[in-house]
């Protein structure tokens, strides 16, 4: 029989897809799923919260843990760094505990180099290509310069689908987190070789 350990869920989605939103309802339903705060240098946002959100740090600090390898991936996006921290993923993994990295396409193709069979990749869409600028034009958080920007950069990483495991259409919000627990229940019922 295989042990039971930690598995690592990465789950990427354009903007406005809807990736927060469900995986903040999975993990209010499954205490032994933490969600990875991502590490960033770009600025805390209105309604954001340091340490729930992200980790806010200097660009100086994000690259001195660069130099020790201490991401298990990182980019620049939209000019700023954002990583995921090697030493708590790691940490969560060896206690038994599932682990959700929510994160960019370039972040997953880095983390698919190096761990492809250790973890299970997950992509979010809406259901129509013109439903991402009126989810992101209602949440009033960019300029129209922004927006468009994002639209350009999701078009881009939609055809990066290919590379991941499931893909959810985000049409309606209950089925899509139906969609996104079955598949944190069957990989937990699935025998590790």
């Amino acid at each position: 029989m295989a042990k039971n350990h930690g598995r690592l869920f990465v789950i990427s989605a354009p903007s406005g897809a809807g990736k927060t939103t469900l995986v903040n309802k999975v993990l209010k339903l499954c205490p032994n799923i933490v969600r990875s705060v991502s590490m960033t240098t770009r600025q805390i946002r209105k309604g954001e919260a340091a340490g729930r959100d992200y980790l806010y740090v200097s660009k100086e600090k994000f690259e001195s843990l660069i130099k020790v390898n201490g991401f298990l991936e990182y980019a620049q996006v939209f000019g700023n760094y954002y990583g995921s921290p090697r030493k708590f993923i790691e940490a969560q993994l060896r206690q038994k505990k599932d682990v959700i990295l929510t994160i960019d396409v370039q972040g997953a193709m880095k983390i698919q180099k190096s761990m492809a069979n250790k973890a299970v990749f997950i992509f979010i869409l809406p259901p129509k290509f013109s439903d991402l600028k009126k989810r992101l034009l209602k949440r009033k958080s960019d300029s129209s310069k922004e927006i468009a920007n994002r639209l350009r950069i999701a078009k881009q990483e939609m055809k990066y689908l290919k590379y991941y495991d499931y893909q959810i259409i985000n049409d309606d919000i209950k089925i899509a987190y139906q969609q996104l627990l079955s598949i944190f229940i069957s990989t937990k019922c699935k025998i590790l070789k």
